[in-house]
């Protein structure tokens, strides 16, 4: 199975970042509106399930970050750039 979401990596460093355990993070995203469990946030961390557009909202305030925060580093000069890009569109990142 491929990547589901980005977003993975850079929740799992905010998180660190703030000296948070999963279940806190978890807590935080309950308490503005986000129905999520530790386990959901360990599967959102690990990118094995979709994160919707929707949710994004929760993390960024949650956090209190800019949405291009929630994302990898994106290099325009990376030859693979493109190819990274065409499969994540297409479902098989």
């Amino acid at each position: 199975m491929g990547h589901r979401n980005l977003i993975g990596p850079q929740v799992r460093k905010l998180r660190s970042q703030r000296g948070w355990t999963q279940d806190q993070l978890a807590g935080a995203l309950q308490r503005v509106g986000l129905d999520v469990s530790r386990s959901a946030v360990a599967k959102i961390e690990a990118r094995m399930v979709w994160v919707g557009d929707h949710e994004l909202y929760y993390f960024l305030k949650v956090f209190r970050v800019d949405f291009e925060d929630l994302f990898p580093p994106i290099d325009p000069q990376d030859p693979e750039l493109y190819e990274t890009l065409r499969r994540f569109m297409r479902g098989r990142f």
